[in-house]
């Protein structure tokens, strides 16, 4: 893939069609975490699987960085509302989280002098700052196996109350019934009925 954080951060850009501190923050966090396993891009669905926390800019640093993508399954979006993301060798089954220190807005400030405006002086001082000063680093395993989040590209059924097709093994068993996790659990959207 990319070697270079300037050239990620362009292509991230061009995408985006603009560059902020938070896809900053993802490409770097890409390449970190991929390097601190050992790992290279772009990820394959037989080397890594990332899961990150947030969506939006950041989401979009990641993905340049590491060619991961949600349509080839190695990349999750797990909304926790954090700009973090687990990165899980699949060879060895290590996993290792990645979140911003949470001194680094006041931080980037050291690595862009001159720059008053908090903001452009993050966008500068993210790209500059020491790996060890940006992030914090934590070996974590998985609840649910890296095995059961990729899941078979044609596994199938459907839901015994609505009917509908259920893949990648994400359907439940209530009461001997098979079911989707939305008529099991609730989902985010209800039925309307007029």
């Amino acid at each position: 893939m990319y070697s270079h954080l300037s050239t990620l951060l362009q292509k991230s850009a061009s995408e985006h069609k603009h560059l902020c501190p938070r896809q900053v923050l993802g490409a770097r966090m890409g390449l970190t975490g991929l390097a601190a396993l050992g790992l290279k891009a772009p990820v394959t669905t037989k080397t890594a699987f990332i899961i990150i926390e947030s969506d939006g800019c950041f989401a979009d640093g990641i993905r340049v960085a590491t060619g991961a993508t949600v349509g080839h399954r190695t990349l999750r979006v797990e909304d926790l509302g954090k700009i973090a993301a687990t990165f899980t060798d699949l060879k060895t089954g290590t996993s290792l989280r990645l979140a911003p220190r949470l001194d680094i807005r006041t931080r980037a400030l050291i690595y862009a002098p001159g720059e008053k405006r908090r903001y452009f002086a993050q966008l500068k001082g993210y790209q500059a700052m020491p790996e060890e000063e940006l992030f914090s680093f934590q070996g974590v395993e998985l609840v649910i196996s890296s095995t059961q989040i990729i899941s078979h590209q044609n596994a199938r059924t459907h839901c015994s109350n609505c009917g509908e097709e259920v893949i990648n093994e994400r359907e439940v068993v209530v009461e001997g019934k098979v079911m989707c996790q939305t008529c099991a659990y609730g989902g985010y959207y209800q039925f309307k009925f007029t």
